[in-house]
C-alpha cells in the first residue's frame, strides 16, 4: 500500500510538473516576423560621433576590462582585434589578478596587464574603457575601478550584459542606454532612472555608450574608430572585417525568449547522450575576431563546446597579439569532431559560415537559436 502511495504520488508530481511545462511554453510567443530595421536619421548618427570623440589624448588608450574566472569571450577579444587592425588608439586587455583569464563559452588568453598595473603605468587613466559581459556584475574591483576612471575622464563603453556593470557602477542613472536582449527588463528593473532605448544597437550618451547583444560590438567598435581615426579609416577596418555598413540599426522585436528559442534549449540539453567536444586548432597568426566569433557560436549550441588544442602548451599568438592558451596539448583531433577557421577569411563571413555548419550538424533550428543569443540579424534568414 506504501509502495503504490509513493509510485502514485510521485506520478501525479509528474504530472502536474509536465502541465505546468507546457502551459508555460504556450504562454510563451511564437518566432518573431521579419521586420526592417528602422533608419537612423543623419543627425542621429553624427551625434554618436561627437560622443564618442576621444576625450584626453590625440592617439588615445583604450582598455578592456575583464574578470579572471569568466568573461564574455566575443565581447573581450573582438573590440581589442578590431581596434588593433585600425591601429587608431593603444589598446590594452586587463584582468582583476594576475593570471589568465578564462572567457565563457570558450578560451582562456593570457591579459596584457591587471588593473593594478595599468593604474601605476597610466595614473591619468584610460580614454576609453570597454566594459563585456562578466559572470557576476558586482565584482567589487571591477565597480572601484571603473568609478575612478570614469572620475578621471574616461569614456565607458558597456558591451552585451556589460551594460549592467556599468549600470552597478552607477555611471547611466539618467542617461539613455540598451543591453542584450535578454537582459532589458533586469536593467530597467533593478536601475529605473536608466532611459531604454529599443531599436538601436549602440546608444551613446555624454560619456558613457552602450551596445545590445554580443555580436553588436562590431559595429560599435567601427563606429569608434570612426570617432577617433574618420571615415576612411573605420571603412578600411570593415572591410576586412567582411562588412559594407556599420550603423545603429537594430530590429529589436527580433530578438525575444520564443517558445522555439525555449524548446531548443530544453531538447538539446536534454540530448547529453549526443553533446560533443569540437576542436579548433590553434596556429600563429590566426584572426582573433574571427576564432572568438566561430568558438562563442559553436558553444552555445546546448549541443557542442569548441576546445582548442596545440602541438605544444604555451600561448599562442594571434595576428594582432592576443595570446591565447590552448585547452588541450595535442598534436591531432578527430576529423569528424574538428572546426576549421579559414586563413583570410573575413570574421563576418566566418560566423556566417559557422551558424550554416551548425544547421547542418544540429539543425536550423539550433543556428537560429545560436544567433538570437548573439543578437545577430542574419542575412537571409530568421535572427
Amino acid at each position: 500500500m506504501k509502495r503504490r502511495l509513493v509510485l502514485w504520488s510521485g506520478l501525479g508530481a509528474a504530472t502536474i510538473l509536465l502541465a505546468a511545462g507546457g502551459a508555460w511554453l504556450l504562454s510563451l510567443p511564437p518566432a518573431p516576423a521579419a521586420a526592417a530595421a528602422p533608419v537612423i536619421a543623419s543627425a542621429e548618427a553624427e551625434a554618436a560621433i561627437d560622443a564618442l570623440k576621444p576625450p584626453k589624448r590625440p592617439r588615445p588608450l583604450i582598455a578592456i576590462i575583464g574578470i579572471n574566472d569568466a568573461t564574455e569571450t566575443t565581447d573581450y577579444l573582438m573590440p581589442y582585434g578590431i581596434l588593433r587592425r585600425a591601429d587608431v588608439a593603444d589598446v590594452m586587455m586587463l584582468a582583476t589578478g594576475a593570471g589568465p583569464v578564462q572567457l565563457y563559452p570558450a578560451l582562456r588568453v593570457e591579459p596584457d596587464a591587471t588593473l593594478a598595473d595599468f593604474d601605476a603605468r597610466h595614473p591619468e587613466g584610460a580614454d576609453y574603457v570597454i566594459v563585456p559581459a562578466m559572470s557576476r556584475d558586482d565584482d567589487p574591483a571591477v565597480l572601484r575601478w571603473l568609478k575612478r576612471q570614469a572620475q578621471k575622464g574616461a569614456t565607458i563603453i558597456g558591451v552585451c550584459a556589460g551594460t549592467k556593470i556599468v549600470a552597478a557602477a552607477g555611471l547611466l542613472d539618467g542617461k539613455k542606454a540598451t543591453t542584450h536582449w535578454y537582459y532589458v527588463d533586469e536593467l530597467r528593473e533593478r536601475y529605473p532612472a536608466i532611459r531604454y532605448v529599443r531599436d538601436r544597437r549602440l546608444v551613446a550618451d555624454e560619456n558613457v555608450a552602450t551596445t545590445t547583444g554580443i555580436t553588436a560590438s562590431m559595429p560599435a567598435m567601427l563606429t569608434l574608430i570612426e570617432a577617433i581615426g574618420g571615415r576612411g579609416k573605420a571603412e578600411a577596418a570593415a572591410r576586412g572585417l567582411g562588412l559594407t555598413e556599420w550603423d545603429a540599426r537594430h530590429d529589436s522585436s527580433a530578438f525575444n525568449f520564443t517558445r522555439p528559442f525555449a524548446l531548443t534549449a530544453i531538447g538539446n540539453t536534454l540530448a547529453f547522450w549526443d553533446h560533443e567536444r569540437l576542436g579548433i586548432e590553434l596556429a600563429p597568426g590566426l584572426d582573433e575576431v574571427s576564432l572568438a566569433l566561430v568558438a562563442d557560436a559553436w558553444s552555445r549550441t546546448y549541443r557542442s563546446r569548441a576546445e582548442t588544442f596545440a602541438g605544444a602548451g604555451g600561448a599562442i599568438e594571434t595576428k594582432n597579439g592576443v595570446r591565447i592558451i590552448p585547452d588541450r596539448v595535442a598534436a591531432e583531433w578527430d576529423e569528424d569532431r574538428r572546426v576549421s577557421l579559414v586563413g583570410e577569411q573575413a570574421p563576418a563571413t566566418a560566423l556566417d559560415e559557422a551558424l550554416n555548419a551548425i544547421s547542418q550538424r544540429y539543425g536550423a533550428r539550433t543556428a537560429d537559436f545560436v544567433a538570437t543569443q548573439l543578437e545577430y540579424p542574419r542575412q537571409g534568414g530568421p535572427p
